[in-house]
Formats: structure tokens, C-alpha cells, sequence
């Protein structure tokens, strides 16, 4: 999630709609400059109890963040707590349980990516050794209540916490005990825009199947082999969802903000703080009638703000972010992106995903991002094939697309390496999850613990 840090002084009041659509029209950029961002999130423990570390215990949170500033980690602060560490290659900030989350920086190519990746899991991993901590790439905890988890102080995440049961039952699993894997992508005009996000929804549940990887709850297998994106569905649904929205003709800039403008507030930041104001409406601050605020009106970090806090299946902000994978380890953080970039970073792959999935209709694609958490590879596309052989295809697009890019690293290899991984899920019929339950079910013997053994 976002970190706030200070009010700025200079903030811009908005005073018109136009300003509204200022981030995404901002974000506008010519394909020399379009860039990959990677978030990957990772639940942290303690290697003696298993227990998820606090905060402020010897070895937690804190101390992990601030061992950071051995590899050249400065902090980021609020009320007076370390909250992330900025750094050139990106920040990384805590989840409100602890999870640990790399929000890498904006690179050109997918071997940057990975070795970013690479450099990160091997600090984190040197300081997990020294406090005495692992971390451990899954989308979901697979065996802490969440009585068992501690709560990171942040203001925001507080707000949450009080609203999420108001409008949802699972909020509270979305924000403690999940994990993710999230790539960031540009685009050149709002035309650009439209057809990846388009193509991106509809295609989300395909990701989300690939990367299926929470199949236990509490010890037991809970019947999902991607219980994270289950969650998603009752969450909240002003702000969760597959949109249809986007896929209406006329769909653009414009009809995005009126959307994020319909999305109940979590909350204002002033002077350091976070400022409870769940459940009311933007348009409201707009017009200078928040109870909370009473006569102020938002400025341009506050719609940003709001921004961050709608969560749908594919988000809008000044670039496009797909956030339909659980989370996974190092070979499959890698994956995400290359899957994403083979397929809206090249016209001709962007062109021929949109012919696959344009003729669907609203009903089937909803359908079809139900029936995936329970089912993934197994669950029906249109048309009456199985996802897993749909998305042998949809592979196949993303490779052309990446050998499009041509882009090389010092040993003369191309990105389409990085789907490798994919290709083997495709080829056994088994996501990751299903692993996971065959080992529960088998050498396992039943003990959800001999889970930690694949940890990073």
C-alpha cells in the first residue's frame, strides 16, 4: 500500500474536474520510456516459534527495517515509528500484519527486474539470519488465526481495521494474513491505456490461476486453491470487483475518476496523521462538506490518496497495476511481470490477447473470475475450453511478445526465459497450490507446518 510521509505545503486545492484527471493523463508516456514496476510482498516469522514478530520485539519488524541501512536503506517515518526504507531500488514498507513488501523501482527490462529481486531477497534473507526470521513466499498464512498476528502501526491501517468489518467479512484476512505479487505498467495514451486495461481485466483471472498459492487456512485446506483472491470477493464491494464499467463504450480517463470519486474514503492525511473519515464521500470534500474536515477541500495528495484505496482486480493510478497473483517465491516474482510485459508491451501480442477475450461478454467474464479461485487451471473459459489449455495459448502470445521487445542481457538472452516457469505450470495441469495440498496430503502426513521448509 502507499506510504505517506508529509504534507506538502504547496499542495494544490482542487478546484476543477480537469485536475481529477491530472495523474492519469500525467502518466501518459512514449514507449521508450515505459518502465516495469514490481511489488512482492512476503509473510516474515520467527525460525524458532513460527510466530509472526511484532513490531517493537528485539528481531521484529522494526529492526528488521532498519538493518536495511547496512545495504544503503534510508527511513521513512510516521509519529516518530520507521514505517519503510527508500532506497534506488525502490521501498519497502510493511503490511499491516508485518508482511514485508518490496515496491521495486520503475526498470526497462525484465533482467533488471529479477535482479532486483535477487539483490532484495538477499538482504532480507542476510538479516533474517542474523534476527533470527524467515520469510516465506505463500498468498495467505497457512496455519495464524488472526488473533495470532500483530498489527504494524500505521494510521491508515487502524481506519481499515475499524472499517473493513462494516462492509465485508473477509476485509480483515485481506489485510492480515495475504500476500501478493504486483506488476506496474505504463502506457502512451489514453487509448493505450483502455486496451490494457481491458485486456488486463479480462485476463486477470488466468494470472490468478497461474499463481494460485493459499490453499490452507488455519492449519487445514480450505477448500480454494487461491483462497487470497476468495477473500477479494468479500472484501468490499464498492471498491473490489472485475468493473464493468471499463469494458462500456466511452470507457477512459474520465468515467475512471467518477468511479474512484463513487469509492467510500478511508481517510484525510494532515500534519503527520491520518484522519478517520471511512465511509464518506470524496464528492463531498470536494464541495468542502466533510464532517471531518468541515469548509476544507481536498487537494491533489489527497485524491491520490483516495486513489490508493480503491482495490479492484486490475487499478488505474498514473500507470496500470495488475494485482491478480498470489504470492510466491523468487522464480515466480520474476514470472509476473514477464507474463504482463509479454503481452501489453508488444502491439502485436496486445492486439491478439484483446481478439481471445473481446467477444466475452460481462457475465462471462465474471464467471470465469469466480469460478478460479476454487478451480484455476480446471475452470472454463467461454467457449467451453479449460483455462489450462486457454492459457497455453495466451502463454504463447506473451513469449512473441517479449521475443518482440528483443531485449538482451549480457549473455545475449531474451526475457522469454522468465515464463519458463509458467510454461512448466501449464504443462503438469498443476498450479502451485495443488503442489502444495498433494505434499499436505502425501509426505506431509497431514502437518501444514513442513510448509516452512520452502521458505526463502
Amino acid at each position: 500500500m502507499s506510504t505517506r510521509e508529509t504534507s506538502t505545503a504547496d499542495d494544490p486545492i482542487i478546484e476543477s474536474f480537469d485536475q481529477l484527471l491530472a495523474p492519469m493523463i500525467g502518466g501518459e508516456k512514449p514507449k521508450a520510456d515505459w518502465r516495469i514496476g514490481t511489488e512482492h510482498e512476503k509473510l516474515v516469522f520467527d525460525t524458532k516459534d513460527r510466530h509472526a514478530p511484532s513490531y517493537d520485539e528485539p528481531g521484529g519488524i522494526r529492526d528488521i527495517l532498519l538493518s536495511l541501512t547496512e545495504f544503503g536503506w534510508e527511513p521513512i517515518e510516521e509519529g516518530g515509528k520507521v514505517i519503510a526504507m527508500r532506497g534506488s531500488d525502490g521501498t519497502v514498507s510493511l503490511e499491516p500484519a508485518g508482511q514485508l513488501e518490496l515496491s521495486g523501482a520503475p526498470l526497462e527490462n525484465l533482467h533488471e527486474t529479477c535482479a532486483e529481486t535477487g539483490r532484495h531477497l538477499a538482504q532480507v534473507k542476510a538479516i533474517g539470519e542474523r534476527c533470527g526470521v524467515g520469510f516465506l513466499g505463500l498468498g495467505m498464512w497457512p496455519d495464524k488465526t488472526r488473533d495470532e498476528l500483530p498489527i504494524m502501526p500505521k494510521g491508515r491501517y487502524e481506519i481499515m481495521r475499524r472499517h473493513m468489518p462494516r462492509v465485508g467479512d473477509l476485509g480483515l484476512d485481506m489485510m492480515l494474513r495475504t500476500c501478493t505479487i504486483q506488476v506496474n505498467l505504463d502506457y502512451s495514451s489514453e487509448a493505450d491505456m483502455v486496451q490494457k486495461f481491458r485486456v488486463g481485466l479480462a485476463l486477470q483471472p488466468l494470472a490468478t490461476a497461474l499463481f494460485a498459492n493459499s490453499p490452507f487456512t488455519e492449519g487445514q485446506p480450505n477448500g480454494y486453491l487461491s483462497f487470497r483472491s476468495h477473500i477479494w470477493s468479500d472484501t468490499d464491494p464498492h471498491r473490489t470487483g472485475m468493473l464493468p464499467f471499463v469494458f462500456e463504450d466511452g470507457f477512459g480517463y474520465e468515467r475512471w475518476a467518477r468511479y474512484i470519486l463513487d469509492v467510500p474514503m478511508y481517510f484525510v492525511f494532515r500534519d503527520g496523521k491520518y484522519i478517520d473519515a471511512a465511509g464518506l464521500s470524496f464528492r463531498d470534500f470536494l464541495d468542502g462538506k466533510l464532517s471531518v474536515l468541515p469548509g476544507e477541500r481536498p487537494t491533489q495528495s489527497d485524491w491520490w490518496d483516495h486513489i490508493s484505496t480503491a482495490f479492484p482486480e486490475v487499478r488505474l493510478k498514473s500507470f496500470l497495476e495488475m494485482r491478480g497473483a498470489d504470492g510466491g517465491p523468487w522464480s515466480r516474482i520474476c514470472a509476473l511481470p514477464a507474463f504482463w510485459v509479454g503481452l501489453l508491451y508488444d502491439q502485436g501480442a496486445l492486439d491478439a490477447a484483446w481478439d481471445l477475450v473481446k467477444d466475452w461478454s460481462m457475465e462471462e467474464r465474471e464467471a470465469l473470475r469466480n469460478a478460479v479461485p476454487e478451480r484455476a487451471l480446471d475452470a472454463p473459459v467461454p467457449g467451453g475450453r479449460s483455462l489450462r489449455e486457454f492459457g497455453r495459448e495466451v502463454l504463447a502470445i506473451s513469449r512473441a511478445g517479449l521475443a518482440a521487445r528483443a531485449r538482451l542481457n549480457a549473455s545475449g538472452d531474451n526475457e522469454t526465459g522468465f515464463l519458463e516457469t509458467l510454461d512448466e505450470i501449464v504443462a503438469s495441469g498443476k498450479v502451485p497450490a495443488q503442489v502444495l495440498l498433494d505434499r499436505f496430503h502425501g509426505e506431509w502426513k497431514g502437518d501444514v507446518d513442513r510448509v516452512y521448509k520452502y521458505a526463502f
